[in-house]
């Protein structure tokens, strides 16, 4: 999960917190603290839109004075940023959209060996969801970022977003699997889409999992799109790594 982390840079005059002083703001918790109040109401608000527009620093510069409600006297300059997350010997895999087979996804792929995060819009679908999930304004900010060897599973509630993400993950050369949910019909237009922009569109999957079946159903569609997505990462780990004879 990615987090921000809030430090006191610069502390001048009487403030609740010395420099260097820190907390780290998740999409739904916090931990530490910068010293309370409107302060790190201030704080926290900013570093949830760095989370949904996927921004990597920003700075804040806060007189604590009746303006925003104390009355400290003092100053206080914060250094907001990303945090690093921790690597994980599983390769990643972005859900997008926290729908019935978004869902379903979640919970098909969380026993395997990946790292599985959710991601919407909406905070009242994810708050349905169990697992790892990310509030975003800008999802596609989330592909630009991924690690390489990100897996990138499209099924969110509005086609036109669908093509956006699709073309994001299409613009790099890293992503082994990326898949859509659909049909013939979507790809075709798809395709379109994507040799308007001068993109290729043929390692996408659309529609998910349907070598397997026509069944519709959201928990028999996740179970053949990791099988899958599965076995197409096992084929990329084969061709990386060729055993030899």
């Amino acid at each position: 999960m990615i987090r921000i982390r809030i430090r006191v840079t610069k502390a001048r005059g009487s403030t609740p917190r010395e420099a260097g002083a820190f907390m780290v703001v998740g999409p739904e918790a916090t931990q530490g603290t910068i010293g309370g109040g409107q302060l790190e109401y201030m704080a926290i608000d900013r570093a949830r839109q760095m989370l949904a527009r996927g921004e990597a620093t920003a700075s804040m510069d806060i007189p604590l004075g009746p303006e925003i409600g104390q009355c400290c006297g003092g100053r206080v300059t914060l250094t907001l940023d990303r945090e690093a997350p921790t690597p994980s010997a599983h390769p990643d895999a972005l859900i997008f959209g926290a729908g019935h087979v978004g869902r379903a996804l979640a919970r098909a792929l969380a026993p395997l060996p990946l790292t599985t995060t959710l991601i919407d819009s909406r905070p009242e679908e994810l708050a349905r969801a169990t697992g790892p999930t990310l509030l975003s304004a800008l999802p596609e900010s989330m592909i630009r970022s991924a690690r390489p060897g990100t897996s990138v599973l499209i099924v969110t509630h509005d086609h036109a977003l669908d093509f956006l993400l699709a073309a994001e993950a299409l613009s790099r050369r890293d992503l082994p699997y990326i898949g859509m949910i659909g049909s013939a019909t979507k790809r075709a237009q798809f395709a379109r889409f994507a040799a308007a922009r001068g993109l290729d569109p043929a390692p996408l999957t659309c529609p998910i999992g349907a070598g397997f079946s026509h069944d519709k159903r959201p928990e028999l569609i996740a179970a053949f799109t990791a099988a899958e997505l599965m076995a197409r990462l096992t084929t990329s780990s084969l061709k990386k790594y060729p055993c030899n004879s």
